[in-house]
């Protein structure tokens, strides 16, 4: 022990530093596409995503599996080693790796690698591998389509200004079709060889009728019955606007910044000022 260098059981002063640096050095790659290696690193990330999502459906094809299985298995086995150590290198370059790893692209990177590891055990699991293409989202950010990312925020402010509006507006449209199937039920049922044979198979027919999908599989044949059927057509094109329209209105409403891809090393949301030195949505140092 006597032999033993001073620095063995202690590491030097500036390793602390060099591993906050390197881990900076990855997050600027991985997460943000302000930079020439963050681009580059996306752009063959997306070309990955679709290489894979091509191999998935490709597999689907009988034929194309019989002859090419073997081939499409090692790419997309090749693939999926890829995306792992990009999933744990992504965890360990953040600050909050359990924020990022419930996040919603969290969730997806982790979903997108698991249906290849339970194919040994799931049989078709890894047709599920297809929700890699959600990953496909950061295209907006690879190519910094400010625009698209500055409208994408407006869109996501509409829908959470529009949520307790939809909500009554679903609540309402909920009653009417139970009414409707319920009403269609007590007028059709006593007839003989009646489709409308139980309240939820007529509840099924007052959706379909409502939202003027029209499968025409279940019909009314009583007068009475296709009065009914008749005002739930009208109701149906006279409500579909609705939810389109107050939609229309927080978007015209909806306040537009100068927002970036930036992302925050610590709650991951993006849509920063341009200007912001700090994360509006948690506060840390951007």
């Amino acid at each position: 022990m006597a032999n033993q260098p001073e620095n063995a059981e202690h590491p030097p002063a500036g390793a602390p530093q060099q591993e906050a640096g390197l881990r900076r050095r990855l997050y600027d790659i991985i997460f943000e596409a302000d930079t020439r290696s963050g681009k580059l690193f996306d752009v063959v990330l997306l070309v990955t995503i679709v290489v894979s999502v091509v191999v998935v459906m490709l597999e689907s094809v009988e034929a194309i599996r019989v002859q090419w299985g073997g081939l499409l298995r090692g790419i997309e086995w090749t693939i999926t080693v890829l995306f792992t150590i990009e999933y744990l290198l992504r965890l360990i370059c953040v600050r909050n790796r359990w924020r990022y790893a419930t996040s919603f692209f969290g969730i997806v990177d982790l979903l997108a690698i698991l249906p290849t590891y339970l194919r040994p055990f799931i049989g078709g699991s890894q047709s599920l591998s297809v929700i890699k293409v959600l990953r496909l989202v950061r295209v907006f950010r690879v190519f910094k389509l400010g625009r698209y990312v500055q409208e994408s925020q407006v869109l996501m402010r509409a829908l959470r200004a529009t949520q307790p509006k939809i909500t009554v507006f679903l609540l309402v449209i909920m009653t009417l079709v139970l009414v409707m199937g319920t009403l269609l039920y007590v007028v059709e049922s006593p007839q003989p060889d009646s489709d409308f044979t139980s309240i939820p198979r007529s509840v099924y027919w007052a959706i379909v009728t409502i939202t003027t999908v029209g499968y025409g599989d279940i019909a009314p044949q009583t007068i009475l019955g296709q009065t009914l059927a008749a005002v739930a057509m009208i109701l149906g094109y006279s409500i579909i606007i609705v939810p389109s329209g107050i939609f229309s209105v927080e978007i015209i409403t909806a306040h537009k910044q100068s927002l970036t891809t930036q992302t925050c090393p610590d709650c991951l949301r993006e849509g920063h000022d341009e200007d912001a030195r700090h994360c509006k949505h948690c506060g840390q140092p951007l």
